[in-house]
């Protein structure tokens, strides 16, 4: 089992930048594709960008690509979302994922683990 802890979400300017981490606990050894999804108000779980254990590739949905940069250090077995440009459309609480097959795919079916998710909202 691996337990996610997301931090660095919070409140922002349209505009403005958040940088979000996800510290995995537990069974960090397996090689996990890491990913984030966000929810808004009303809506479903959507997917914004994931990257695989292997060789770091790196996926986007297309409403944050350019904005959003998804990193991980296995070192400290941190997964981070630098979000730029920020708007208020981005409002959501954000979710990160593992996924044990390592792919870092955008299904959120594949993910096993799940954090308790952070609340990022956007002013306009």
């Amino acid at each position: 089992q691996v337990q996610l802890v997301e931090s660095g979400g919070g409140l922002v300017q349209n505009g403005g930048s958040l940088r979000l981490s996800c510290a995995a606990s537990g069974r960090t050894n397996s090689r996990y594709g890491m990913g984030w999804f966000r929810q808004a108000p009303g809506k479903e779980r959507e997917f914004v960008a994931a990257i695989s254990w292997r060789d770091h590739n790196t996926r986007y949905a297309d409403s944050v690509k350019g904005r959003f940069s998804i990193s991980r250090d296995d070192a400290k077995n941190t997964v981070y979302l630098q979000m730029n440009s920020l708007n208020p459309e981005d409002t959501a609480v954000y979710y990160c994922a593992a996924d044990s097959y390592g792919s870092g795919y955008p299904r959120s079916s594949d993910y096993e683990h799940w954090g308790q998710g952070t609340q990022v909202t956007v002013s306009s």
